[in-house]
């Protein structure tokens, strides 16, 4: 391909220019010449470089500068580390020449983009996940990294014709699935709106087209909607010496093709196809006063749709987003949502936080950048997620609309649409979430599985002697409350595995075997646990107990067996300890999400035996049949009966909670029930569920019902019961 180059460089010094005087910034002549530099710097480290559209590499990272300057409105480091984002993987410049010529931020920037572009690209889900997180710690060396990369991703979605079509879906996918949720989380909505469109462009090219077409069709309805809804308000606004201006903004096609989707409709049938925007002129002492005046005039032309207010002035988004939202009864009898912003609002829609930087005066609160931040600090370092949780949980937190609740002494807090009061108890502080003991929602008290609603206020009742449990998990949606309880839980049973290890020294000296390797290796095989901390949790829970210990004696002290044990092994080859050996504790079938305990059958074909991999197949006669993952019938069932198909599990029985029913009876006595409370709290993984007592002629009877984890601790209680003063009777009932 041949290339006029005096043409191509007359278009690179007017691109420069551009790049100069489109920044939304005001650049000092320092900035000037530190963006000169790196200008220079790139062309020369590029000289030689094409890209795949034929025309010369320095066009790209120009682009990428121009989209921080004017669309993101970053300074002059990020202009510099932007053209030179490419410079360090792809030439001959090291990261040491940069530093050298730029200084150790620009540096510092260019190293992160690099790191970026380094990680394995590959379509894997869990690979992804895992780039995604890595990709995240870049975040603790600067947040202009991460801004920069979008910024690059936007571009390169812009100019991917040239690319073969397989490349495209995976660029357009990874887009969707990293790029598009993390600048929407930054607050550049402009710039997420374009990937997400850009990406379905790509992945559904045919619905992509087809929206697109019918939003053009559509456009001059639209503006003649605006210019009839401007004329009702013009006289009223003017009246008032408002400087302001009104414009449309079209939902976009993603948002629209969403829509759609979910709730499967025709484009016809999505009725907030656009909105209507009054932006005006304010200072920032005048700006919530001038929007509910703004506000009052509307509602005097227009009747409002009360459930509709969405107040983001009062309350701004976590990400910095500003904005009054109603919906109003407009001309022709349509419903119209129109958004109230004065400038500067704008603006922080439009750009993110570039331009709340901007309008940031002294010395303020933290902004909500800044507590993410912090938050996503806490979510990196957590070690207990696997890869691809933690990017659900993080992009569920990225998407969630917000809600907005206080505190009792009237601080506002915002959450994740859907938070119960216990993601309310993390959210204040790790301490408090572990330490829960209920919740008090509007003065009532609520369980703390309670989905909270905005305006709510909310009183967390904490104690010393609270700590979370496995359904707490069940309770909360937030990643910060999930890694927490989950760290929490794991530390619960360590402490547990602890006492459990000194109960078993005793237990053993008893029954005179020392407590060694050797010892512990063989109780691990006995008793079917994985490891030495599994088997210490269950003695410190009771689940191992003085009878299985005496029987695992027996077999250890018989020398007889022992010498039996050695000659059987030496006459066969040696072998590793099967892990059949270890799952077969695993004794209960429970099926489904829900995890419930089903009448079933096990299948004859294929014989499974507790422990094995299993899922089980509802057949028409004879309810649910189990069968091994590697039935020979199982492919075929699995693609002709997918929808027969029902997810099991075998469930170790001994450390799964029971509810139980103690009835008690005897002669009643002052502080009885306290008594009988503090003896089953007091006991090891006993929670009471729900209590009854009455009394008759000074005689009492009283029912409990208890989750347990088992018999054994049930037995123990039932002893302790007996103990107190005045108790004739306790049984199961």
């Amino acid at each position: 391909m041949l290339v006029d180059e005096e043409i191509e460089n007359k278009e690179i010094a007017k691109q420069y220019k551009e790049l100069l005087r489109i920044s939304y910034l005001q650049l000092t002549n320092e900035d000037k010449k530190l963006i000169r530099l790196a200008f220079n710097t790139a062309v020369d480290a590029h000289k030689n470089q094409r890209r795949k559209s034929g025309e010369a590499y320095i066009f790209h990272p120009i682009a990428v500068a121009k989209i921080v300057a004017s669309e993101i409105g970053l300074d002059a480091t990020s202009i510099a580390a932007a053209l030179l984002h490419d410079t360090v993987e792809d030439t001959e410049y090291t990261l040491n020449d940069i530093e050298r010529l730029f200084g150790n931020t620009v540096a510092k920037i260019v190293h992160g983009l690099t790191k970026i572009s380094h990680l394995k690209k590959d379509t894997d889900i869990s690979l992804q996940a895992e780039n995604f997180r890595k990709m995240l710690l870049t975040l603790n060396d600067d947040i202009r990294v991460i801004i920069i990369k979008i910024a690059d991703r936007l571009h390169n979605m812009q100019t991917m014709d040239a690319m073969p079509e397989y490349k495209q879906v995976k660029i357009a996918s990874e887009t969707l699935y990293i790029y598009a949720p993390l600048a929407h989380r930054i607050g550049m909505y402009n710039i997420k709106t374009e990937l997400e469109d850009l990406s379905l462009k790509y992945t559904e090219p045919q619905r992509f087209d087809a929206i697109k077409n019918k939003i053009e069709e559509s456009q001059e309805e639209q503006n003649k909607y605006i210019k009839s809804f401007s004329n009702f308000l013009k006289d009223s606004l003017d009246k008032e010496k408002l400087n302001y201006f009104i414009k449309g903004r079209s939902k976009s096609i993603f948002s629209i093709h969403k829509k759609m989707q979910r709730q499967n409709i025709s484009y016809e049938q999505v009725f907030d196809k656009f909105a209507i925007r009054i932006v005006y002129k304010s200072s920032p002492k005048n700006e919530k006063f001038l929007a509910w005046k703004i506000y009052s005039i509307i509602t005097d032309h227009f009747t409002p749709n009360p459930t509709r207010l969405r107040d983001w002035i009062s309350s701004p988004k976590s990400n910095g987003y500003e904005s009054l939202h109603i919906t109003v009864m407009g001309p022709n009898n349509k419903w119209v949502e129109v958004q109230i912003r004065s400038e500067r609002m704008h603006e922080i829609a439009e750009k993110g936080y570039a331009a709340h930087y901007r309008y940031k005066q002294g010395e303020e609160k933290e902004t909500g950048i800044d507590v993410w931040l912090n938050r996503l600090q806490e979510v990196l370092e957590s070690k207990d997620s696997n890869a691809v949780d933690f990017v659900e949980n993080f992009k569920l937190n990225l998407y969630a609309e917000e809600i907005f609740v206080f505190t009792p002494q009237g601080d506002l807090k915002s959450l994740p649409q859907g938070s119960s009061a216990l993601d309310f108890a993390y959210s204040i502080h790790t301490e408090i979430g572990g330490k829960t003991r209920g919740a008090r929602v509007n003065g009532k008290l609520v369980p703390l599985s309670r989905t909270l609603k905005s305006g709510d206020l909310v009183e967390i009742i904490t104690s010393s002697t609270s700590k979370p449990t496995a359904n707490w998990l069940d309770y909360v949606i937030t990643s910060r409350a999930r890694n927490n309880i989950k760290s929490a839980l794991n530390e619960e049973k360590k402490r547990i595995a602890e006492e459990g290890k000194e109960i078993l020294r005793r237990k053993l000296k008893h029954l005179r075997i020392n407590m060694d390797d050797k010892s512990i290796r063989q109780l691990v095989i006995f008793f079917k646990v994985n490891s030495s901390l599994d088997l210490f949790y269950r003695v410190g829970l009771g689940t191992i107990d003085n009878r299985k210990l005496k029987e695992f004696a027996t077999t250890f002290n018989n020398t007889f067996l022992n010498f039996f044990k050695k000659r059987l092994r030496s006459s066969s080859p040696p072998k590793t300890v099967d892990n059949d050996e270890f799952v077969s504790r695993y004794d209960k079938l429970v099926f489904g999400k829900e995890r419930e305990e089903l009448p079933y059958k096990l299948s004859p074909c294929c014989h499974p035996i507790a422990g094995d991999k299993v899922f089980g197949f509802v057949t028409i006669n004879e309810g649910i049949k189990v069968h091994k993952h590697n039935c020979s019938n199982a492919v075929a069932m699995q693609s002709n009966f997918a929808y027969r198909i029902v997810p099991a599990w075998w469930v170790d029985s001994s450390e799964q909670e029971f509810t139980a029913e103690l009835e008690l009876s005897g002669i009643d006595q002052k502080g009885l029930v306290n008594q009988v409370t503090r003896v089953i709290s007091n006991n090891l993984n006993v929670d009471i569920k729900k209590i009854n007592f009455h009394t008759e002629e000074e005689l009492f009877k009283g029912i409990i019902t208890m989750r347990v984890n088992n018999k054994g601790t049930l037995k123990k209680l039932k002893q302790q019961l007996m103990k107190i003063n005045g108790i004739e009777k306790v049984s199961r009932h």
